[in-house]
């Protein structure tokens, strides 16, 4: 039987460590003041600017596609291709969360 994985604690860890974390995922892209601001891996993306990530609230969005979300954890997901579960203990397991 799997842990019950404490999604809370979970984005709480990865904020502290957010822009270590989308400088990783994200390297094409940049900080401009609050956000990241990339080239979104998931499409055939030419030019940073619709690709963007808060850094203080692990929200992000396309807004050329209308992909978004509310936290790191769903943002790991999208990256990956992966259900939100799967991010969750992949980021959990990157950071040392118990």
């Amino acid at each position: 039987m799997r842990a019950r994985l404490d999604f809370d604690r979970i984005n709480d860890d990865a904020l502290a460590v957010l822009p270590a974390l989308v400088a990783r995922w994200l390297p094409d892209g940049h900080r401009a003041g609050g956000e990241w601001v990339a080239l979104n891996p998931r499409r055939a993306d030419h030019k940073p600017g619709s690709f963007k990530v808060n850094l203080t609230t692990g929200k992000w969005s396309d807004f050329a596609t209308g992909d978004r979300g509310g936290d790191v954890v769903s943002l790991a997901a999208f990256l990956a291709g992966c259900t939100q579960a799967e991010a969750a203990r992949n980021l959990a397991d990157m950071l040392g969360t118990k």
